[in-house]
């Protein structure tokens, strides 16, 4: 959808072969790359814009771990079922603190979005990973049984000196299951 060379470099640098795709790639090609997991890459734009892309991100249910970031986070919410709004204000830049629900830790992160996923309307297979400290709005959401999360901040940009590049770890964590 628009991925970063340093998204890339992060995911190698854990270990993983990358095989980059374009976004128009069905979810029966993806598949038929036998890929240990799914890396659904940032991009530009309105994610209700692409609603064939979304229908693809949906078959990939219950096939391959599958790691979000940005605009792949967007995607995959509204795969199943939630919803997404144009924020009032955008987040851009570093330091932007936000908390991790799991952990009960805030991590300083780089963002650059103007949409966001409405919370209040993930089914309830799906928890919040991640909230905005500064508004409230959400910044990643996991399923509860399944290794599918995202992040709607980018733990490849490190606003701290490592802050949220766990996140590819967690994902090499999820490819092993």
């Amino acid at each position: 959808f628009g991925v970063k060379r340093s998204i890339l470099h992060n995911i190698n640098r854990i270990g993983a072969k990358v095989t980059v795709v374009p976004a128009q790639t069905s979810a029966d090609e993806v598949l038929a790359l036998d890929p240990d997991g799914i890396f659904l890459s940032n991009g530009p734009g309105d994610p209700t814009d692409v609603p064939e892309i979304v229908e693809e991100v949906r078959k990939l249910a219950g096939k391959k771990p599958i790691f979000g970031i940005c605009l792949g986070h967007q995607l995959l919410a509204l795969a199943f079922g939630a919803k997404t709004y144009k924020m009032k204000f955008g987040h851009r830049g570093g330091n932007q603190p936000v908390k991790n629900l799991k952990m009960g830790k805030v991590h300083i992160s780089a963002q650059n979005h103007g949409y966001a996923v409405d919370a209040s309307t993930l089914d309830k297979d799906w928890s919040e990973l991640f909230v905005n400290m500064n508004d409230g709005s959400n910044e990643g959401v996991r399923h509860n049984t399944n290794p599918w999360f995202t992040s709607q901040f980018h733990p490849e940009a490190c606003s701290g000196p490592v802050d949220t590049l766990f996140m590819f770890d967690l994902f090499v964590e999820k490819l092993t299951l």
